[in-house]
């Protein structure tokens, strides 16, 4: 096979029938996805350049690739990276791998942070800045509408002749006739909007030399000046405090300091030195400083300190989780890839979230969020630790397939420590 010539056309091809035959579920995505990794570019360019042929070293790369899936290893481990909301964060083997569902996790962590945290006016500009804030798109569409409109009838107008304008027939915005009329409509408002205007601001009374009298009438009284001096300033807005436990690669509290960008500030744990190298090595990758985000190898909360207890806003975790006796019928490449330790979290699945529940009144200030992905299976008995343990607001959010799978709470009473 060295000496032949391989197409990416002819790569994509093999590499497919090849991973189908062996039981790969969506064959030709993952040749995709494995043939961007080996050659570095994007799926849409391989589609435009099927003809190109690989060299040795894409080959060799690709080859062990194929070798490395068919075996059933988590593509992310093997191309090395996943897309996670709006960021790519690296995968590597030992550390549990980012999924849908926890994307959910940090939405739910936002939408608090948002309403209950932020200033009204620093979550309104983030938001506006989402991509799915249909409002502000519309908006903006009707608004570039009525400029190309304008823009349109004036230029054509401009440059009609009499002959041009007859063939045009119907074609309003193409008639000098609309052109006139929105340069008419626009004066027209403008010179109401101008009388309003006029209406509301009284001519000043003037002096023998045509100076303005001041109205004593209009002048602040010493009560109005006393009531603006006491008035309470606005509030300023301040930096939101995470606390994330287990974290992997790094993926929520990047995730929240980066679409929070100035306004969160995360510190994250993890028990895996691997993870912690992961997350800080993505970090890194998208230019945040570790007072953004700052990762501590540790177990759980273990090395918060004692100054720091009860200062978070929210204590955010995607747990191990999945049940013991669940642990044996998980999809190969789960359980015989991804590390044991993020993924089982007792006989019930509980293990380290009572542990977390245990720790979030006394790491969360009064209102403090606490958020938890979990297993399907165990959501209302984890909903009623929290409602046992004195939390309030509790509620369970479902995932894009309606399964249960976060459970978050407020903390209203805090707890000190002795």
């Amino acid at each position: 096979m060295a000496n032949e010539i391989w197409t990416i056309k002819r790569c994509l091809e093999w590499t497919k029938e090849y991973l189908a035959e062996r039981g790969e579920e969506h064959p030709r995505l993952s040749a995709e996805w494995l043939l961007c990794a080996a050659t570095g570019l994007a799926r849409i360019d391989l589609y435009m350049r099927m003809d190109e042929t690989l060299d040795a070293a894409q080959l060799e790369t690709m080859h062990a690739a194929v070798v490395r899936r068919a075996k059933g290893e988590p593509l992310q481990y093997i191309t090395g990276s996943t897309q996670f909301r709006m960021i790519d964060v690296a995968c590597a083997p030992g550390v549990l791998i980012p999924r849908p569902e926890t994307e959910m996790l940090v939405e739910e962590v936002l939408n608090y942070l948002d309403a209950e945290v932020l200033s009204p006016e620093a979550a309104a500009r983030q938001r506006v800045e989402l991509p799915w804030n249909d409002e502000v798109e519309e908006a903006r569409k009707a608004e570039a509408a009525l400029a190309d409109e304008r823009t349109t009838a004036e230029r054509r107008a401009a440059n009609l002749t009499a002959a041009d304008e007859a063939a045009l027939g119907s074609d309003v915005l193409g008639s000098r006739a609309y052109a006139e009329e929105l340069a008419d409509r626009e004066a027209e408002e403008a010179a109401q909007a101008a009388e309003a205007e006029a209406a509301e601001t009284p001519e000043p009374e003037l002096d023998e030399y045509g100076i303005a009298i001041e109205d004593n009438d209009q002048q602040a009284t010493p009560a109005q000046d006393a009531a603006e001096a006491n008035a309470p300033a606005p509030a300023e807005p301040r930096t939101a405090r995470i606390l994330e436990v287990g974290c992997g690669t790094g993926c929520i509290s990047l995730s929240l300091a980066w679409e929070r960008r100035g306004h969160v500030a995360c510190t994250a744990t993890d028990i895996e030195p691997r993870a912690i190298d992961l997350a800080t090595k993505n970090r890194d990758a998208l230019g945040l400083t570790s007072g953004e985000v700052a990762f501590s190898l540790t177990n759980l909360v273990s090395s918060i300190p004692h100054d720091e207890w009860g200062t978070f806003d929210v204590l955010v975790s995607n747990p191990p989780y999945i049940p013991t006796d669940v642990m044996r019928s998980l999809p190969h490449e789960v359980k015989d890839f991804e590390p044991d330790l993020a993924l089982e979290g007792g006989a019930d699945g509980l293990d380290i979230f009572r542990r977390l529940l245990n720790a979030a009144p006394y790491m969360l200030r009064a209102g403090g969020l606490f958020a938890c992905e979990l297993y399907e299976g165990a959501l209302d008995a984890a909903a009623e630790l929290c409602r046992q343990a004195g939390l309030s607001d509790v509620r369970i959010v479902h995932d894009l397939t309606n399964r249960p799978r976060i459970v978050r709470a407020i903390v209203t009473e805090p707890k000190q420590r002795n």
